[in-house]
Formats: C-alpha cells, sequence, structure tokens
C-alpha cells in the first residue's frame, strides 16, 4: 500500500513539472516572437536579451551634416535602449579615417558593424577582417560595393528620393499642362555614394520626357552623372559650379528649375542665384529641390528661396536598424522588404527600404515639427 501511495504521488509530481514546462515554452514563444511591434517594444525601451555584452560599432561619415549627427545620435540611443553597448565613430569624409575607426572596432572586438561609408568601394579589405570575426555587418543608408561581406542594408527609397524631386518641378512648372519651354540645370551627389546614382535616375526617369520634348531645355547641354555630380555633396563645390553655368549660358536667359539631390548643394545654388539677382520681384527664384529636410534648408523654404526638400525620418531609419540586428543576433527571421534592387558588384544585399515625405512651405510644420523631429523655435529667424 505504502508503495502504491508513493508511485501515485511521484505521478501527480510528474504531472505537475509537465506542465509548468509547458507554460514556460509558452511564455518563451510571446517573448521572442518577430512581428514588428514585439521588436519594436524592445528597441525602444525594454531590453533585449541577446544584447547583454554586445557592443555595437557605428561607423558615420561627418558631422559636416546634421543629417549624420542625428543618425548617430538616433542609433546610439536606441540600441542603448535595447540593451546594447555602442561606440560610435565620425570619420569627417577622410576614408583612410575610416578604414582605421571600422579596424579598431574590430580590434576592440565589436559583435556588429553599421557603417555609412563615404566610399563605399573602399571598405573590401577592412570587411574581409570582419567576416573573418564573426561580425554582422549593416550597410547604413549608403550601399557597400564590392564585397560578400555585407549582411544586410537599411536605407530609404532612394530611387523613390529622385522620383519625388523630379515630379515636383514638373507640377511646379505646369509641365503636364504642356507650359514651357522652361530652363533647367542638371545637379548629381557624390559620384562615390551609391545613392546618388539613384537619386539621379529617380528624377531622371520623370524629367527625361520633358527634355526630350522640349519642354525642358538643359542649356548648358550638361547631363548625367559623369558630368553633374558633385564630389563628397560639397555646397561649396555646387555653388562654384552654378556661378559658372550663370555666367557662361545665362547672361542673357533665366533659369527656372534646377534639380538638387540635397540640401547642403542647395544652399550653395541659392546662393549663387542670390549673388547674380534672382530672389526679387523682377527675377523670382527658380524652383530649387533639395534633401534631408536640414534646418537651414527649411529656413529657406520659409523665406521662399529654396522650394522643396524631401524628408527622411532617421529615427525610423535607426529603429529599424535596430530591429535588424537584434533579429539576426536571434536568429529570427531579420525585417527586410526587398530584395531585388541592391547589387552590390557581388551580391544582392537583402535590404529594407524606408519611404521618403516630400516637404515643402505648405506642410513643413506638420511633417517635420508635429512629429516631433524639430521644435519650432529652430526656426524662428
Amino acid at each position: 500500500m505504502k508503495n502504491t501511495k508513493l508511485f501515485l504521488m511521484l505521478i501527480a509530481l510528474f504531472g505537475v513539472l509537465i506542465l509548468s514546462a509547458c507554460g514556460s515554452n509558452n511564455s518563451n514563444n510571446a517573448a521572442t516572437g518577430n512581428d514588428a511591434a514585439t521588436t519594436t517594444e524592445e528597441t525602444t525601451g525594454e531590453t533585449s536579451s541577446v544584447a547583454e555584452g554586445k557592443l555595437i560599432g557605428i561607423s558615420m561619415p561627418t558631422k559636416s551634416s546634421q543629417r549624420w549627427i542625428d543618425d548617430g545620435n538616433n542609433m546610439v540611443k536606441y540600441f542603448e535602449e535595447a540593451g546594447f553597448q555602442t561606440d560610435l565613430q565620425y570619420a569627417e569624409d577622410d576614408i583612410p579615417n575610416q578604414l582605421s575607426q571600422i579596424e579598431n572596432m574590430i580590434t576592440k572586438g565589436v559583435d556588429v558593424l553599421v557603417i555609412a561609408a563615404i566610399d563605399g568601394t573602399t571598405l573590401s579589405d577592412v570587411l574581409q577582417q570582419a567576416a573573418d570575426q564573426g561580425i554582422l555587418v549593416i550597410a547604413y543608408d549608403r550601399l557597400i560595393r564590392d564585397s560578400a561581406n555585407v549582411d544586410y542594408y537599411s536605407t530609404f527609397d532612394n530611387f523613390q528620393v529622385g522620383v519625388i524631386q523630379g515630379s515636383y518641378i514638373v507640377n511646379a512648372l505646369g509641365l503636364e499642362d504642356g507650359n514651357g519651354p522652361f530652363n533647367i540645370e542638371l545637379f548629381g551627389g557624390s559620384p562615390d555614394d551609391n545613392n546618388a546614382y539613384f537619386f539621379y535616375d529617380g528624377a531622371m526617369s520623370v524629367l527625361q520626357p520633358y527634355i526630350d520634348n522640349g519642354q525642358l531645355v538643359v542649356q548648358s547641354g550638361q547631363e548625367g552623372m559623369d558630368v553633374v555630380s558633385t564630389l563628397r555633396w560639397d555646397g561649396a563645390t555646387a555653388q562654384a559650379r552654378m556661378d559658372n553655368l550663370l555666367s557662361a549660358y545665362y547672361t542673357d536667359k533665366k533659369v527656372d528649375a534646377v534639380l538638387s539631390p540635397y540640401d547642403g548643394l542647395s544652399i550653395g545654388i541659392i546662393s549663387s542665384l542670390k549673388g547674380v539677382g534672382y530672389g526679387t520681384a523682377d527675377l523670382p527664384m527658380p524652383v530649387v529641390t533639395g534633401q534631408d529636410a536640414e534646418v537651414p534648408s527649411i529656413k529657406s523654404i520659409i523665406a521662399g528661396e529654396q522650394t522643396e526638400t524631401v524628408f527622411k525620418d532617421t529615427r525610423e531609419l535607426a529603429r529599424i536598424t535596430v530591429q535588424m540586428v537584434d533579429a539576426a543576433l536571434k536568429g529570427e527571421e531579420v525585417p527586410i522588404n526587398d530584395t531585388e534592387t541592391y547589387e552590390n558588384g557581388v551580391k544582392i544585399v537583402p535590404s529594407y527600404l524606408l519611404v521618403p515625405v516630400d516637404v515643402d512651405a505648405t506642410n513643413w510644420k506638420e511633417v517635420l515639427v508635429d512629429s516631433g523631429y524639430y521644435t519650432a523655435d529652430q526656426f524662428e529667424q
């Protein structure tokens, strides 16, 4: 009888242990599910279990643009909220400096590299070092080329950025209504930045038909990234080129539109235009596009000088980058939405593309201030 009672007690205890184990498994499955809501919560305040002791090396190109400062700060914020440690470095547009910084990060034993490359073709050797150490590599907003050791790419829809800029010019000039001809000059970004080609190609996919039919006239005849690119996205270089265009081709003509892919170039272009009298009642400012919604350009839009910019919310780009890293380190499905577009010369890099937003005088406050990206006092004149 005693043996029978002991046997029954053991069966009951065994049943309790099984139920406890099942409950534990259910809890773990709920906590590690890779749906977007769970991952977002982890990267905006709740520590991820995989993050403990993990060091993220963040390599940014320069502090000369407020945009990159915001990118770096946002990534540090969201990675650290998720429980990761970070090492943020800026290379100040010096390629050897960026290579040295990345090598030092590898030596420190980083678990992940997040890199916004100055020149996306120069990192093959250092990324091989990273691969040899089993380090995860995320290309951040600028595609890293000519390397198989790029695991993922987080960015915006760069072709769409150009489409937005080109479409704005079309609408502002009323080209769909048959208006014209209008004079336009074209500027491109840095030739060592893969994104610059997407911006230009996106814009020209919209503008080229109107150039072909004569509604848009490039008086200088300068078309194509081999001619219109601007090394290192330098505003002074863009201003000097605009000076030359105005003196060579517009002494007796006026510019009606300028395709500019970035706010820093737009400010230089506008300085050149103002220098010869544009922005007055007799000589209105042409349509001038831009990108990144930097504070000086938003002030210029408010003042009626620059016409448009494309806003890319770096907070969201930082968040999705943290989500990608978190999922990859957990061995879960990494959030990506493009597996076709970004061929880097060696492989197609799985990518997550965010949606850019058109901003002008009609919506800048709603998009930039009401969303909390900027504060209203930043635009007080």
